[in-house]
Parts: structure tokens; C-alpha cells; sequence
């Protein structure tokens, strides 16, 4: 299986969560999954009062440099670490 493929396959394994993740964790999978579909973040920081766009555009915005490639690894291995706890 291809490296897409399994990228892919992750991100239908999370509709299948029984559980939610935290907050955190949620904003760990946006974030890797926007640099694994887009690369770097280069769009505006929003407003300080838009409190959820800001929390999701700062944990993009951490994985700034790393490769599409080594994200979309680490997305992968990041559902299959919330599965025990999630399915």
C-alpha cells in the first residue's frame, strides 16, 4: 500500500472513532493533515477574537518545514496511537 493510500485510509479510520479525541488531539490531526494535503501554512493569522480558527491556524503553523511526505507518515501513525483509545 502507497504511501497515499495509507494517508488515506487513516483519515476514513477516524470517522469510525466511537469516541471523541480532545481538543488537542483534534487539533494535532487538522494540523498534520493541512501540511500532509497543503504543505506550509501561508495564509493570514486570524483575528485574536476567532479563538478556534487562531488554536487551528498556531498548531499548523508548528509543523512549518516538515515535508509532506514525513507528515502524512506521521498522521498515520498518529490515528493508529488514538485507535486504542478511540475505537
Amino acid at each position: 500500500m502507497s504511501l497515499d493510500e495509507r494517508f488515506n485510509a487513516a483519515a476514513e479510520k477516524i470517522k469510525t472513532f466511537t469516541k471523541r479525541p480532545t481538543d488537542e488531539e483534534l487539533l494535532t490531526l487538522y494540523a498534520l493533515f493541512k501540511q500532509a494535503s497543503f504543505g506550509d501554512n501561508t495564509t493570514p493569522k486570524p483575528g485574536m477574537l476567532d479563538l478556534k480558527a487562531k488554536a487551528k491556524w498556531d498548531f499548523w503553523n508548528k509543523q512549518k518545514g516538515k515535508s509532506q511526505d514525513a507528515a502524512k507518515q506521521e498522521y498515520i501513525e498518529y490515528v493508529e496511537k488514538l485507535s486504542a483509545s478511540y475505537l
